[in-house]
Parts: C-alpha cells; sequence; structure tokens
C-alpha cells in the first residue's frame, strides 16, 4: 500500500558520468541525455545505469549486426549516421529509431531487473504503483521491436493466414 509519497534522489551532475562509447559504427550514448529521455531520476544509481546502458546498447548492436554488416559490406556506408535515411530536427531518423531503440531496452532491463524497488519515476506526482500508468516490461520490449524494424526499414509486424 502506497501512501502518494515517494522520495527521489538527484541525479548525478552533468558530466559525472562519461559517454559510453560503442563500436564505432553504432552511436556513443550519453547517460545524462538517456537519464533524461527516459525519465530516470537519482535513484537509477550510475552503477545501476552503466551496466544496463551497456547491455541494453549491447542488445539493439546484435540484433542489428546482420542489416549493419550490410549497410558496411554492400553499400560501404561508415556508420549509421551515413545510412540514407529522412532527416528529423537535423538529425537522421535512423540515429532517433536506435536511440529509442536503446531506451526501450534499458527501460525493460530496469523494470525487470529492480521490480518492487524504486528503481524508476514516472515523472509525475501520480502514484507509481498505479496498473494503468506504468509501463511494463513488456511494453517496453514492444518498443524495442518497434525501433528496432524502424531502423531495418521492415513491418513491425508479419500476419500469416493459416
Amino acid at each position: 500500500m502506497s501512501n502518494g509519497f515517494f522520495v527521489t534522489a538527484n541525479p548525478p551532475a552533468a558530466g559525472q558520468e562519461p559517454t559510453v562509447t560503442n563500436d564505432g559504427w553504432f552511436p556513443d550514448m550519453d547517460p545524462a541525455k538517456v537519464r533524461n529521455a527516459c525519465r530516470l531520476d537519482g535513484t537509477v544509481t550510475a552503477d545501476r545505469l552503466l551496466p544496463a546502458l551497456q547491455n541494453a546498447m549491447l542488445t539493439v548492436n546484435a540484433e542489428l549486426q546482420d542489416w549493419a554488416d550490410e549497410q558496411r559490406c554492400r553499400w560501404g556506408y561508415a556508420n549509421l549516421a551515413d545510412v540514407p535515411a529522412p532527416q528529423v530536427g537535423g538529425e537522421s531518423a535512423k540515429l532517433l529509431h536506435y536511440r529509442r531503440a536503446v531506451h526501450a531496452a534499458l527501460q525493460a532491463d530496469l523494470v525487470q531487473t529492480f521490480r518492487g524497488m524504486p528503481a524508476m519515476t514516472t515523472g509525475n506526482k501520480l502514484d507509481r504503483e498505479s496498473d494503468d500508468l506504468q509501463q511494463t516490461a513488456g511494453d517496453y520490449l514492444r518498443q524495442l521491436r518497434n525501433a528496432i524494424s524502424d531502423i531495418r526499414g521492415s513491418a513491425r509486424c508479419t500476419v500469416e493466414l493459416l
């Protein structure tokens, strides 16, 4: 039972968490920007965030490895940003989808790993335990699948008649 009062901690100061370097083809990730995009406060400590972010990046990279190899070898693109894609806000849609995929993988991991702990914040004053407001790991995994499909340029679902 919740009394509606939650203590949150401030995230680390800007610059305290170094950028997580990627493999050179996929983009590096800035933990401060990840915290902001995923609405993570200081209850997700740097010691929790770093391995979860690394794992999320590795997961997404592995999902896209065959596609990335084709982009490199067949088409000669030096990195994900070079792959032709619409631009939104001056940035490649492929990069936006990649970050969305990493954020979703990260959040799914945190929800699964720290279930029942105050590991994540919803960013509002509403009761975080409310079933209709709290996203589940399944919701994040669906977002991950959608982002991967968007990067590959493939359909989000496959329907087959039997």
